[in-house]
């Protein structure tokens, strides 16, 4: 696909959310037509009305953790992982041109975003903090309504978006914030052939049940230690109905394409209701230690104009 071709993306959230920067760079590449979402299973209902439409969604949070309920939409839905991208999380503190954070009263957000500032506002008692149902909404409600005195936590693309002044920048307790999604769609075969052939495929999710008798998920991991395959994340959930038993979420990364398919036929006999949910190249972007921008952050930040 070229830079003049036009992909379509289905996100959680509305222009300015940060589903919509991690899509523009995944796809860094080409045009993105994002389609706003009000929730994840919108996301999936999009691309079940559109074969042409493609998802992001976030998976896992470096301070809160994973996000339970896609795990369980992504298996239900039938669609494939096709990429991954990680970003670190930015949060501004944004109004109407011309205020001052002593003429704000409240500020809206996510609650998972005003979770994330709290120490910040602590500086700043007078503020009461308000739960929206997102982000970038919070910041386009006070640009629609031109609400003075309302602030909105948010990122600086929805600041630019919606004509808002950043009052503060980076008011994020941890800084090493970062949310890992997921780019998902229909399986390419011709997509991934490429890939293949290129050496580029590296990660796999995977998920399977065990039946509850002892050492089950212990010879599973050990199978796929013997091939050298790297288990970089597991994440267990109860199988709805039946007692005691789980489906196991697994991330693996390996080196070797036909080992890991020689891994997944030893522990296939072992596994109950076993499916692969994609494979696909891993995202190694990582915060540098001395300063410098990786390449995926500066290409964030010239979009954003930060």
């Amino acid at each position: 696909m070229s830079k003049s071709e036009t992909i379509k993306v289905a996100i959680q959230g509305i222009p300015g959310a940060n589903h919509e920067i991690a899509a523009r760079a995944y796809f860094e590449n080409k045009n993105v037509e994002v389609v706003p979402c009000h929730t994840f299973q919108e996301v999936f209902d999009a691309m079940h009305n559109n074969p042409d439409v493609q998802g992001i969604m976030a998976i896992e949070n470096t301070l809160v953790g994973s996000l339970l309920p896609n795990y369980t939409m992504l298996r239900e839905s039938g669609f494939f992982i096709h990429g991954e991208h990680k970003l670190r999380i930015k949060h501004h503190l944004m109004a109407l041109p011309g205020q001052s954070i002593e003429g704000i009263k409240e500020v809206h957000s996510h609650p998972m975003a005003i979770a994330q500032c709290e120490a910040f506002f602590k500086n700043y008692p007078h503020i009461k903090l308000i739960e929206s149902e997102d982000t970038a909404y919070s910041a386009k409600y006070i640009a629609e309504n031109q609400a003075k005195g309302m602030g909105a936590i948010a990122s600086s693309l929805a600041a630019r978006l919606y004509d808002l002044e950043i009052v503060e920048r980076g008011i994020e307790t941890n800084k090493h914030n970062y949310t890992r999604f997921l780019v998902i769609g229909q399986d390419d075969k011709i997509e991934k052939a490429e890939l293949l052939e290129q050496n580029k495929i590296n990660k796999s999710s995977i998920v399977f049940s065990l039946p509850h008798e002892e050492g089950s998920l212990s010879k599973v991991l050990t199978i796929l230690a013997f091939y050298n395959i790297n288990l970089t994340k597991i994440q267990s959930l109860p199988v709805v109905g039946i007692e005691w038993e789980y489906l196991f979420y697994i991330d693996v990364m390996y080196n070797d394409y036909e080992r890991y398919l020689q891994s997944l036929d030893a522990i296939r006999p072992l596994c109950k209701k076993m499916r692969i949910l994609g494979e696909y190249e891993a995202c190694t972007t990582t915060q540098t230690t001395n300063g410098d921008t990786p390449k995926k952050e500066k290409l964030q930040n010239a979009l954003l104009h930060i």
